[in-house]
């Protein structure tokens, strides 16, 4: 079964999220715990926890098919001590959020090399920051989310996740979430169900199909290959929709957390709709 939803609000407090999922008629949810610009956030009250337990049970979506995402600050990757470990404890934070609130996924972007050391150093370090972070809580999963390649960002290419995953002692508590936009615009051609084919088989061949942990599910504005990371609508764009007819006819992507980070979010029942009407 297919569970699909888009990366709503958590504005006024996280137990909004939920209803404000299911006011667009979502069966999963992504959201930010806390605020995605700032390094610090207040602490989860017991309040605030209670009732996200409770509206979560409410609009009848289960903990794994919610989707939270990270700090956009934060780098697993720097190269450099002090910004690491300041980006470690924002992490580390942000997974011991998800643990008070009964979540068992975290999404993150992997991390950027700044030019500064090579790729493989950095994939490395990234490695290092999930199994510090993990080795200090327990059951959540570190879902690593692939990159379009903009700028010095690493996880844009397949064995790059596989390399991370690779570096992770704890293979239990690592996963991938792929963005079809970025795996689009980083040069993995998803146009066709053959392409799509040909696509999702060297991922099953590099890191496996075993660690997928959920998807976002976006149209591109930026051309195939472009490397240049700019959402769009699923109807609009340089995607089409053929890969979306795909992924909700494959049993592959049953049971995971599919999430719209779509530009407009006034269309986003619409979307919503529309993707499950492609069921066969």
């Amino acid at each position: 079964m297919k569970y699909v939803g888009a990366h709503v609000s958590a504005s006024g407090g996280v137990e909004n999220a939920p209803l404000n999922a299911a006011t667009i008629g979502a069966k999963a949810f992504a959201l930010f715990t806390k605020n995605q610009r700032q390094w610090i956030a207040k602490p989860l009250s017991d309040e605030n926890i209670s009732n996200f337990r409770t509206n979560l049970d409410k609009v009848g979506i289960k903990a794994e098919h919610v989707l939270p995402h990270d700090s956009y600050l934060i780098n697993l990757g720097h190269p450099e001590k002090e910004p690491l470990e300041k980006s470690r404890n924002a992490f580390l934070d942000e997974i011991q959020r998800c643990e008070q609130l009964g979540l068992k996924l975290l999404n993150f972007h992997p991390g950027s090399h700044l030019r500064k050391i090579s790729e493989d150093e950095c994939l490395a370090t990234v490695a290092d920051s999930i199994n510090w972070a993990l080795d200090q809580t327990k059951d959540v999963i570190a879902v690593i989310e692939n990159t379009a390649g903009q700028g010095s960002n690493v996880g844009y290419r397949f064995e790059h996740l596989a390399a991370i995953i690779d570096g992770v002692e704890d293979k239990s508590r690592v996963g991938v979430c792929l963005d079809t936009c970025h795996t689009f615009v980083a040069g993995y051609d998803l146009r066709s169900t053959e392409l799509c084919d040909a696509v999702f088989a060297d991922f099953d061949r590099v890191v496996g199909f075993n660690y997928l942990r959920g998807m976002h599910l976006n149209g591109s504005k930026t051309e195939f290959g472009s490397k240049v990371d700019r959402h769009h609508s699923l109807t609009q764009g340089n995607l089409g929709l053929d890969l979306f007819r795909y992924i909700m006819n494959d049993p592959r992507f049953d049971d995971i957390p599919m999430v719209l980070e779509t530009i407009d979010e006034t269309i986003w029942p619409e979307e919503i709709e529309m993707l499950y009407s492609f069921v066969e």
